[in-house]
């Protein structure tokens, strides 16, 4: 029934993903407009916990075409929305093990708007040369597979 809006591409190519989180996110009326039109761009944002609240950063959101006065700031920070006890548990992990959180999705969840949040460890350059062979070991075995009947 998650309908999705738009992925980040470079959120598992730069982090090791270990858990995810499902967080709400406080909009506009014309943000969502926007949104359901797929005018988001979520590929160089973060997120941030700050005095116990939780933001996202760098999502870009269009102006909606007819929304004139009424549009606010493409890239302002938006307030996400997670219980204490989930707040509480990714300030004591960002603290203690340089972890860091980074949305890997933006979808609907019935007619609500959803992030995922990611919560991983950044890669070095050569984790990212591994994966980076391993995908195109698979994609070559793929190739010969498919080739060889």
């Amino acid at each position: 029934m998650d309908k999705l809006i738009a992925k980040n591409p470079t959120a598992y190519h730069n982090y090791d993903i270990k858990d995810k989180i499902e967080a709400g996110i406080i909009l506009t009326g014309t943000e969502i407009k926007s949104i359901r039109n797929g005018k988001v761009n979520i590929k160089d944002t973060y997120v941030s916990i700050k005095n116990g609240e939780v933001f996202v950063y760098g999502m870009h959101i269009s102006p909606y075409e007819m929304g004139n006065r009424f549009n606010v700031d493409p890239v302002r920070n938006r307030k996400l929305l997670l219980n204490r006890r989930e707040i509480d548990k990714l300030t004591g992990q960002v603290m203690q093990k340089a972890i860091s959180l980074v949305p890997i999705s933006i979808y609907f969840k019935g007619n609500k708007v959803k992030l995922e949040i990611g919560i991983g460890k950044g890669k070095k350059l050569y984790d990212k040369r591994e994966d980076l062979a391993k995908k195109d070991a698979e994609m070559k075995i793929k190739r010969a597979l498919k080739n060889n009947p």
